[in-house]
């Protein structure tokens, strides 16, 4: 695969290393020359020049390119590579680094932008993942903002436990993908069960994120897959015609009504 790399900083020259590692063509470009040197990659080809010409983009011959990835420290100028690249040469995926938050609503397919990776939003799931347990943790943010990657970790006193992932009725948006239980990976069935201390991942569109953190909320007071209804005591429903019409109640009847309507709660 080759890959093109505009901003050779300490950014792009770590994913230039993995990528290398990795065995993939890397063409960096940035404006300084002296980069080069002190990069330290070996294998990788080099272009000096300003990403935001298009003869520059010319010059690396992008159109070549399976990815591009925009990785210097200024957002416009990730925008405009992306654009370009987008518009200009067809690359069928770009991959843009934010440094500003503000800036994340930008970086979508209206600039050609197809991955936004939000550094500062990485770190702070990063350490959320690390130390939220019973609540859901974005990961990751894929196609432009539509779904996402999300992590649970199942705390040892959640409803969820000992029930199988098949019982579950998870929100029709969102797929557990994987269980990370003692530090291996699991692919999940349906008559896995779910145990106290393991991490769930899922694909799930951003809107239903609400619905799966309601789910697996400890503070739900409700096992996954069990109806609203289910379990709560019967009411009281209108008499029937045919009801009515059978005439008063009698004093028994009548004293299990009131037993009846007094169950405890106002209105």
């Amino acid at each position: 695969m080759k890959v093109v790399i505009v901003g050779a900083g300490s950014v792009g020259s770590s994913i230039a290393r993995e990528l290398l590692s990795h065995k993939h063509e890397i063409l960096l470009i940035d404006l300084k020359p002296e980069v080069i040197g002190r990069s330290g990659l070996r294998g990788a080809h080099w272009l000096v020049g300003d990403a935001c010409e298009l003869s520059t983009l010319q010059d690396a011959r992008l159109e070549d390119a399976d990815v591009v990835v925009s990785a210097t420290g200024d957002d416009k100028v990730n925008l405009v590579v992306s654009l370009l690249a987008k518009t200009e040469f067809g690359i069928g995926r770009t991959v843009g680094r934010v440094n500003n938050p503000k800036n994340d609503w930008m970086f979508n397919d209206s600039w050609g932008v197809d991955v936004a990776v939000n550094t500062p939003q990485l770190m702070t799931a990063l350490v959320e993942e690390a130390v939220e347990i019973g609540d859901l943790v974005r990961l990751l943010t894929l196609q432009t903002g539509v779904s996402s990657i999300v992590e649970f970790t199942v705390p040892h006193d959640s409803h969820a436990i000992g029930l199988t992932v098949g019982a579950i009725d998870w929100p029709e948006d969102s797929t557990l993908v994987a269980i990370l239980r003692d530090q291996a990976p699991i692919t999940p069935s349906r008559d896995d069960v779910i145990d106290g201390g393991d991490e769930l991942f899922f694909v799930t569109t951003i809107a239903a994120e609400d619905q799966l953190r309601e789910l697996l909320s400890p503070g739900s007071g409700q096992r996954p897959g069990q109806d609203d209804d289910e379990g709560q005591e019967p009411r009281d429903t209108p008499a029937t015609p045919a009801a009515a019409a059978a005439g008063p109640a009698t004093a028994e009847q009548a004293s299990r009504s009131d037993q009846l309507d007094d169950d405890g709660f106002d209105g």
